[in-house]
């Protein structure tokens, strides 16, 4: 039977939380203390990463909303769960980034070269990027040690993995926290070329900067969600490893159309059409259902959901005969 949240996903769902709250909570404190040190300093570049650390405090927000409210059971309304919730509440994050970092940091950088600026004491902002790169070190690491695990068992290399997971939430962690740290750089970087040059120049080369890293983290991880919110299938390794395991089962002669579908993290469904042998009875035929479905649950833990529909091999080569073209 269908399980409406697996073992799996919850263990992922736990320590997804984890690495989410820690980020929220860096960015929090990093964002006060950055919005103290750019009016101190005059920093356009400081006031765009603060910009940066609260768009990224409000994006944890929407990703724990995201969390919690995927986790919901299947009811009457929502046959299949809630799983897929969490990344429109991902989607919104990323906007979040967009409009909160990116288009601010853009806009103060352009003020900052057109209009110039008021140098101040850029040692407090010296002392606010290094504690800032100390915490989003921290927070990228523990997103990066989930990340990490959650890629060896399933055997993936961590790129790969970063690049294709579901799990958008730990993702997000993982990307923001690394332009947090480049942006941190940049910054840095902005305030040593103003206090060596007198120029403001620097600064505002610096916002653009890290406007350009928003904007790049934002359409990474508006595009993830948005293609996992129009329906991504498993990997096609795992598809053809899935229409083995159905082929082994007896009574089943040939898989004739499988659609699988990622729902969440650690939770897909698998539809197909499958032929069965002509002399299969009525009871063989739901055997054979159960017995394919139970293999499929043992062998992909991710599967939560196996719908099988008995369709005659020489009927789906006739449809396909009349339809050349589908």
């Amino acid at each position: 039977m269908a399980k409406a949240l697996h073992p799996d996903r919850r263990d992922t769902d736990v320590g997804s939380t984890l690495t989410v709250v820690v980020a929220a909570l860096a960015n929090l404190g990093i964002a006060m203390a950055k919005v103290a040190a750019g009016l101190i300093s005059g920093s356009s570049a400081m006031l765009s990463e603060a910009a940066h650390s609260v768009a990224d405090t409000v994006t944890e927000v929407l990703l724990l909303t995201a969390l919690k409210r995927s986790r919901k059971p299947p009811d009457e309304d929502h046959p299949l769960g809630y799983g897929p919730e969490r990344y429109v509440w991902a989607l919104l994050a990323a906007v979040a980034t967009f409009v909160g970092g990116a288009v601010f940091s853009l806009y103060d950088g352009i003020h900052t070269l057109t209009r110039g600026e008021t140098l101040g004491d850029p040692r407090v902002s010296y002392i606010v990027l290094a504690v800032a790169f100390v915490l989003e070190g921290f927070s990228l690491r523990t997103g990066v040690r989930q990340a990490r695990g959650d890629a060896d068992r399933r055997g993936m290399p961590f790129r790969l993995y970063l690049r294709h997971t579901p799990d958008t939430a730990v993702k997000a962690v993982v990307l923001e926290d690394s332009a947090a740290l480049i942006g941190l750089v940049l910054a840095a970087g902005g305030l040593l070329g103003g206090q060596l040059t007198g120029s403001g120049v620097w600064d505002g080369i610096a916002s653009l900067s890290i406007g350009v890293l928003l904007l790049y983290v934002a359409w990474v991880l508006g595009r993830s969600n948005v293609e996992l919110l129009i329906g991504r299938p498993l990997p096609r390794p795992v598809r053809e490893r899935i229409r083995a395991e159905l082929l082994q089962v007896e009574h089943i002669e040939a898989v004739l159309e499988l659609t699988t579908l990622v729902q969440a993290p650690g939770e897909a469904l698998v539809a197909a059409k499958v032929d069965f042998r002509d002399l299969s009875t009525a009871a063989d035929v739901e055997w054979a259902c159960e017995r394919a479905e139970q293999r499929l649950h043992e062998a992909f833990p991710a599967v939560c959901r196996v719908y099988l529909d008995p369709t005659p091999g020489d009927a789906q080569r006739r449809s396909e005969g009349l339809n050349p073209g589908s």
